[in-house]
């Protein structure tokens, strides 16, 4: 079974799906393999790794998986109908997946009365998952369902953070609700944080008071290195490319940051 990893923050705008489809490429070229599965309706993972919907073609996202197990009958492991090749031009791609999402998504929201409905992701990835490494769900930026069921079919969470007194406010009601519910509401008593990504860095006076905030609330959480913030690492995250594929200044700085965070994170978050 592959390790689950899921990444949040209650804030949104801090480079989460980013961070997400960036540790997915270093672990891919470090040899892993790796499923992404993108909880936010907005699809940015998705879109960050090059894939688009096809009217046509009518490909299943991860909300079709979700609804497959609402009711008694449970349709366990279903979301591997809905994992899907990336559309990156690299030598590392064919170790990641997508289970994408889209608007529709959404959805699934009204259903989170049903009985066990937090169960649903986990019913949805057991078994899909067993032949690769890492499993890392893309939770949309809030604490209420979509996120729940990330979190509740998940062994280890990671917050992703930007020097912004609004962003450290996110990451610690995250950290508080994992905490809190975890155990009773999620049924998911191992979850553990396991870090605290701070991204999207700029060298300013405020932002070094930040940084200063958020590595005296979160101590040793707070990984190493920081990501500072560079154009090119935002074109490419735009574009839907990988690192490999892209054009732009520092990009030698960008590759090596993602590199080291990616040492950081087989370290803090080792397989079993």
């Amino acid at each position: 079974m592959a390790r689950r990893v899921a990444m949040l923050n209650n804030k949104g705008g801090v480079g989460k799906s980013g961070t997400t489809i960036r540790l997915a490429e270093g672990l891919a070229k470090a040899g892993k393999r790796v499923f992404v599965v993108d909880m936010d309706p907005q699809g940015n993972s998705s879109q960050m790794l090059g894939w688009h919907y096809d009217p046509e073609l009518k490909q299943p996202t991860i909300s079709q998986a979700i609804k497959a197990n609402t009711g008694e009958d449970e349709a366990l492991g279903c979301a591997r109908e809905v994992f899907q090749p990336i559309a990156w031009n690299c030598s590392y791609a064919e170790r990641i997946s997508i289970a994408p999402a889209r608007l529709p998504l959404e959805n699934r929201m009204s259903e989170a009365g049903i009985g066990g409905a937090w169960r649903r992701l986990d019913q949805a990835l057991e078994g899909a998952d067993d032949h690769v490494d890492y499993t890392l769900i893309d939770c949309p930026p809030s604490l209420f369902h979509l996120t729940q069921l990330g979190l509740a079919a998940s062994h280890d969470a990671v917050i992703v953070a930007d020097a912004d007194f609004y962003a450290v406010e996110g990451a610690q009601r995250a950290r508080d609700f994992i905490k809190r519910k975890s155990a009773k509401d999620l049924g998911n008593p191992d979850l553990e944080l396991r870090g605290v990504i701070l991204n999207k860095y700029k060298d300013t006076v405020r932002q070094n008071e930040q940084r200063d905030s958020i590595r005296q609330i979160f101590g040793p959480l707070v990984w190493d290195p920081t990501v500072k913030f560079i154009e090119s690492l935002a074109t490419a995250n735009n574009n839907g490319v990988s690192l490999e594929e892209s054009k732009g200044d520092r990009l030698s700085e960008i590759r090596a940051t993602y590199e080291l965070l990616t040492q950081t994170f087989l370290k803090e978050i080792p397989q079993p």
